[in-house]
């Protein structure tokens, strides 16, 4: 009788702690998509603003067509990355990022875009979206570390198979953005 009692407490005790490295899981994964909601939201916001910025643009450095072209191309592939999948959305983001920078190159070579108060209006614009995706990126990278670390270690690591464990990418910045400005006097 005691050991039955004491089996039927085991079990149970076993079963409640599968039903919450369970829903640690589900609160991981969960939370990883909400903070990627949020930067969702700022990217969305870039990608409207993205054609205004390449028109205004256009008009003052028309033979740059093939760098617009880019930037364009860029924007469409980040937009028509798979929804669900964020790892993608990662990626095609990074090189939109990317294209983007060479808008703001280009602005250097024609002083009279650099001084059009369309232009300045969109770069600000579009510097306020970079200042909050960063924001969305660091609580973003966290939720994903902590979501990783627990899907990677014990006793997670033993169950995240059978409970749909996911790892997540961080949403690092692209390689170009490591690298150290040469400034020259």
């Amino acid at each position: 009788m005691i050991s039955t009692i004491i089996l039927i407490a085991v079990i149970v005790l076993l079963a409640f702690m599968l039903i919450g490295i369970f829903n640690k899981f589900v609160r991981n994964r969960n939370t990883v998509k909400d903070a990627w909601s949020n930067i969702d939201v700022m990217l969305k916001r870039r990608h409207d603003l993205i054609p205004n910025l390449v028109n205004t643009v256009k008009g003052y450095a028309a033979h740059e067509s093939g760098t617009l072209e880019k930037v364009i191309q860029a924007r469409n592939a980040a937009m028509g990355a798979p929804k669900g999948d964020i790892n993608a959305q990662i990626a095609a983001e990074n090189q939109l990022q990317q294209s983007l920078r060479s808008i703001f190159a280009l602005s250097e070579n024609y002083p009279d875009l650099k001084a059009n108060a369309s232009f300045l209006d969109l770069q600000n614009k579009l510097n306020e979206i970079e200042e909050g995706l960063e924001r969305s990126r660091r609580y973003y990278n966290g939720t994903v570390r902590e979501n990783n670390n627990y899907g990677e270690s014990f006793p997670g690591v033993i169950f995240a198979g059978m409970f749909g464990y996911k790892h997540f990418d961080f949403f690092e910045a692209a390689s170009q953005e490591r690298e150290v400005p040469n400034v020259q006097f």
